[in-house]
């Protein structure tokens, strides 16, 4: 009995100590003590470029090939473990990468709306906050061994065609708008210099502080997809043998602009290199821009393929004669790891034939381990570190939810609103009928690159919060909407209902990494299916769109059956919640197009074109709002709100002077145009950009009855004398708060050097000379650059 009852209490201890050591797992970590904390790479108090060579002299060459790859499997002889570099977070921990695990401590993470939702608020602090909350999220991860410190996010490349299906995680159409959500979803989420941490009923605090490169990094950002990528398959062309040909002009102001902001600005720690080639050269092996990111933008990170970018510069692209120059090539680019097995097969073979030196390796490596190192990886159990209390209680926690709440919110469009039709008046509307496959589906609300949502409700769940008597109805089987054969239920619960909100648009199945659309209407019969429901309805309806491809829904604008357009793109976990409040009055639109949106007929341009001027001898008509000349369905920088507003220039320069700010005999490479008509200066003949900023003092004034967030944009039209200008640029946004009735000031600090200017021909800066617009609403400023 004694013995029985000894085996009974061990078998409870066991059991106790699996579960102790399953609710509480932890990543395994180098530098253990005793036996593998001795090495010098392991010793903090050295400096970190000293810790990574003697970690790269201690390697055989078998181990620096290893180290090659994404997955990296481990030395134990050095007691160091596997790592995997690649995990995802593009709003949110997501499922894509296998450097992330939901089976464990953490079932689930923050969902935030996809990345064209949340641009759509044009809220830098907003983009800020969201990566500092996914950096928490990530490291709490991290910390109970469900993820790594790696992650490759943001997406930053410029959404230029309408069809592309990864356009959703992009930040829209516009450089500038681009670059900053890079530098601000980058600094929020690489934490800047950890000073401590504390804990409030909001959770853990961190306070950043300076962006140097050689700062301790929570976790690394990656600047993606480097460079030109915007096509997955269109055609004969996919994105793996896609031959991306530009102008250095459109390189130079549109597609470069985001990626040299995430890094100079963001001082982001990680640059993928895409699949394409640009001008027949493969992006992974094109060594002039990956050095130029690090020699003139001061790139201070590692170099990552996408998966098996590499690969393809053999195997798709036909660029080399072998694989071991496939190798070869992307080593001395630059490029420091192959997410994949390309390397990994084919290095130690590339240095046999004499194509690869052990040097180039020992390159790569220096920068791998120097960014891990940052990241605290050779520091000793992470639990002691700085962010070792980080754990599953950071997680979905109440002030990530409601920020999540907040992004999906403000990135809600008001796209038309016939006569004030919204918003709804809870206390007289008896009953509602939501209409339309993605309604009920709260799987279908986050996009692309997502991750398990803490709480999901789907929209017709928000809608039930406000009105008890709510009915749904598909109409169509799915979002492909193939058949009719649900369009009589729809219709029926369209007539019994005092309103009726229909969801059409886009999901997964229509717009997808791998996969781009090939028409800009509704899928299948949507169409059919919100005109037959309008029409059937006691009152006009209210139209939601979801989805990050543009629309031409030309016929809803047109509808008088269709009181209002809402864009709420994929709008996370708690895009129910913030639909509903927008309808019913609690939130006040303010969202605005981060993308022009086309009719139909853009469908004609061939998508393998990468021009972005527009061509009249060729009938081009250009692309995105700074070039595009053809009818618009909605324009960038559209949205409505529940109440107007008017503007006022509180105060402006009407001249900007040159003189004193150009270099020596600067004046002497002024060009002329004809009749001696002063042209443009060229942006590099300027000693200093920074005395010739000025800031642009604005009143905003609410009209209406309702208090609003509202974004104020400022756009500039430069002299239209040369080739190429654009018909209109963002100078600069902000989204202000204002009060019924009440007027508010803000200002945009305006860079002529940056906002004025635009690259000519041969991709090089110029500021045109004369008059410059400034253009705010409907009002317009003119501002004379002169060089005396």
């Amino acid at each position: 009995m004694r013995s029985q009852r000894r085996f009974v209490i061990l078998l409870f201890l066991l059991q106790f100590c699996i579960s102790i050591s399953t609710s509480n797992p932890h990543p395994e970590f180098p530098c253990k003590p005793h036996h593998h904390s001795s090495y010098p790479f392991c010793n903090t108090s050295l400096p970190i470029t000293t810790r990574a060579q003697s970690l790269i002299s201690l390697l055989t060459l078998p181990e620096k090939i290893q180290q090659l790859t994404n997955n990296f499997t481990g030395i134990k002889r050095l007691g160091i473990p596997a790592y995997e570099w690649w995990s995802e977070s593009l709003h949110g921990i997501a499922t894509n990468g296998p450097g992330v695990s939901f089976s464990g401590t953490i079932p689930s993470a923050t969902n935030f709306p996809q990345v064209l939702g949340t641009v759509a608020s044009f809220n830098r602090s907003l983009w800020l906050s969201i990566g500092s909350a996914i950096a928490v999220e990530a490291r709490a991860m991290y910390n109970v061994g469900q993820a790594g410190l790696t992650f490759w996010a943001p997406t930053i490349n410029i959404f230029r065609d309408p069809r592309w299906g990864r356009g959703q995680e992009t930040p829209g159409e516009d450089p500038m708008v681009a670059s900053a959500y890079a530098v601000e979803f980058v600094r929020g989420f690489q934490g800047g210099k950890w000073e401590g941490q504390r804990r409030d009923e909001s959770g853990w605090k961190r306070v950043l502080k300076g962006d140097d490169g050689s700062e301790r990094l929570m976790v690394s950002a990656c600047c993606k997809h480097f460079n030109v990528y915007d096509l997955e398959k269109w055609h004969n062309f996919s994105r793996y043998n896609f031959n991306a040909v530009v102008s250095k002009q459109d390189l130079e102001d549109t597609y470069q602009p985001p990626f040299r902001s995430c890094i100079q600005q963001g001082k982001a720690s990680c640059l993928m290199c895409s699949y394409n080639a640009i001008n027949g050269v493969p992006a992974c092996a094109r060594g002039d821009l990956l050095q130029k990111a690090r020699s003139e933008w001061d790139f201070n990170g590692y170099i990552t393929s996408d998966c098996d970018a590499v690969a393809t510069v053999f195997e798709y692209q036909n660029y080399t004669k072998t694989a071991e120059d496939a190798i070869a090539d992307v080593l001395k680019a630059g490029a420091d790891i192959n997410c994949g097995t390309y390397m990994l097969r084919y290095t130690k073979s590339a240095i046999e034939k004499g194509k690869v030196e052990e040097a180039d390796i020992d390159r790569a490596l220096l920068n791998l381990f120097l960014v891990q190192l940052r990241l605290g990886l050779f520091d000793g159990d992470p639990r002691k570190g700085k962010f070792g209390k980080l754990g599953p209680q950071d997680v979905c926690n109440s002030k990530h939810k409601t920020l999540a709440l907040e992004a999906a919110r403000q990135g809600i469009v008001l796209l038309k609103n016939d006569k004030k039709f919204l918003p709804l008046d809870k206390n007289v509307v008896n009953s509602i009928a939501v209409i339309g496959p993605m309604a009920n589906n709260a799987s279908l609300l986050g996009g692309g690159y997502t991750g398990i949502p803490c709480n999901p409700k789907s929209l017709s769940e928000g809608f039930e919060a406000y009105i008890k008597k709510t009915s749904y109805a598909k109409g169509c089987f799915n979002v492909s909407c193939d058949f009719d054969n649900g369009f009589d239920e729809a219709i029926l619960a369209a007539k019994e209902a005092d309103f009726v909100i229909i969801v059409a648009g886009l999901d997964l199945s229509q717009e997808t990494e791998d996969h781009d659309r090939v028409s800009l209407l509704l899928p299948g019969k949507q169409k059919a299916l919100v005109s037959s429901v309008a029409a059937a309805s006691k009152k006009p309806v209210i139209l939601v769109l979801t989805g990050g491809g543009p629309l031409d829904v030309s016929f809803a604008e047109e509808d008088p059956c269709i009181a209002s357009i809402l864009w709420i793109g994929y709008p996370g976990e708690a895009g129910g919640k913030a639909l509903a409040e927008v309808i019913f009055g609690d939130y006040n639109p303010g969202g605005r197009l981060p993308m022009t949106w086309y009719p139909e007929a853009f469908t004609s341009i061939p998508m393998n074109d990468m021009n972005l001027r527009a061509d009249p001898s060729r009938d081009y008509p250009g692309r995105t709002y700074r070039f595009y000349t053809g009818h618009r369905v909605y324009g960038f920088g559209q949205g409505l709100s529940y109440t107007n507003y008017s503007y006022k220039f509180l105060s402006a320069p009407n001249k900007i002077s040159l003189s004193g700010s150009l270099k020596s005999d600067s004046s002497k490479n002024v060009l002329h145009e004809v009749e001696d008509e002063l042209g443009f200066i060229y942006i590099d003949e300027v000693e200093s950009c920074n005395s010739l900023r000025f800031s642009v003092q604005i009143s905003v004034m609410n009209l209406g009855d309702m208090d609003g967030s509202h974004v104020v944009m400022l756009f500039s039209e430069v002299p239209k004398k040369l080739k190429g200008t654009p018909v209109k640029q963002l100078v600069g946004f902000n989204r202000v708060h204002t009060l019924s009735h009440g007027s508010t000031k803000t200002s945009i600090l305006v860079d002529p050097c940056q906002h004025l200017s635009f690259a000519n021909d041969h991709g090089k800066m110029i500021l045109p000379l004369g008059k410059h617009k400034l253009m705010l609403g409907d009002l317009e400023h003119f501002i004379s650059i002169e060089t005396d």
